[in-house]
């Protein structure tokens, strides 16, 4: 049975920072494909950032370029999502994502090609 609990979320003044951690259970994310998705109130869920092919291969959402990276510690089976500059627009709940194995470019943005999912962890970027 696979799991993915993420952890990290909370508040943070508009400019802060935040690290987010999906830890998997049942997935080795060096085999696969795992991304970050966020969902703001009264929106659809959308793509933040992905390591599309074995546990590597970055790609990251145009709204959040140069402001978030995403990485994985293979021995904690953990990913990570570093969160800079962060302003009100990125207050969304926060959401881990695993594919059985890696996507290519032009799916690894698209909710439908990951299988497993985290319950999601909140974001709030307030004054």
């Amino acid at each position: 049975q696979v799991q993915l609990v993420e952890s990290g979320g909370g508040w943070v003044q508009p400019g802060g920072s935040l690290k987010l951690s999906c830890r998997a259970s049942g997935l080795t994310f060096s085999a696969s494909a795992v991304g970050w998705f966020r969902q703001a109130p009264g929106k659809e869920r959308e793509f933040v950032a992905t390591l599309r092919r074995n546990g590597n291969s970055p790609m990251v959402a145009d709204s959040v370029k140069g402001r978030f990276s995403i990485s994985s510690n293979s021995a904690k089976n953990t990913a990570y999502l570093q969160m800079n500059g962060l302003g009100p627009e990125d207050t969304a709940v926060y959401y881990c994502a695993a594919a059985k194995q890696s996507l290519i470019i032009t799916t690894a943005a698209r909710e439908d090609f990951y299988d497993y999912w985290g319950q999601g962890t909140q974001v709030t970027v307030s004054s």
